[in-house]
Parts: C-alpha cells; structure tokens; sequence
C-alpha cells in the first residue's frame, strides 16, 4: 500500500497531535505518534501512550498549544 500526497497533507491537518519525546533529552520531540481529529480521540491515544511509555515525555498538542504533558 502506498501513500499518495493528499494522505500526507490531511494527516498533517488534523488539529491533535500527540508527541513522544527523546529519551534523553526533554527539548527534542523523537516523533510524532499520532495525529487525531477530536479531543476525546486525541486525548485516548494520549493515555495509550502514556501506558506505553511510562517513562518517557509524552504532550498531547493542539496546533502550538500543549494541551497535556506527562513530565508536568
């Protein structure tokens, strides 16, 4: 399966972004887990990861607005 242009362009626009950061260093996102369209959806796989990752830095983003932050 491939992904075409627009698929790259609509994921980048869904407003929820929960991101992981690097192990060792609080000021580096590593890589952006998931993309969401809603609160309620972005804020489910925001506990997922947190689950996943206990350990790590996890923030939950809306645009440039943190909106959750597991190092809080």
């Amino acid at each position: 399966m491939t992904r075409s242009a627009n698929s790259s362009r609509s994921a980048e626009a869904l407003p929820y972004r929960v991101e992981l950061w690097h192990a060792e260093s609080h000021e580096t996102i590593e890589r952006v887990l998931a993309r969401a369209v809603t609160a309620q959806l972005a804020r489910a796989i925001f506990q997922a990861a947190r689950d996943e990752h206990p350990q790590r830095r996890i923030t939950l983003r809306k645009g440039n607005r943190i909106l959750s932050d597991t190092s809080s």
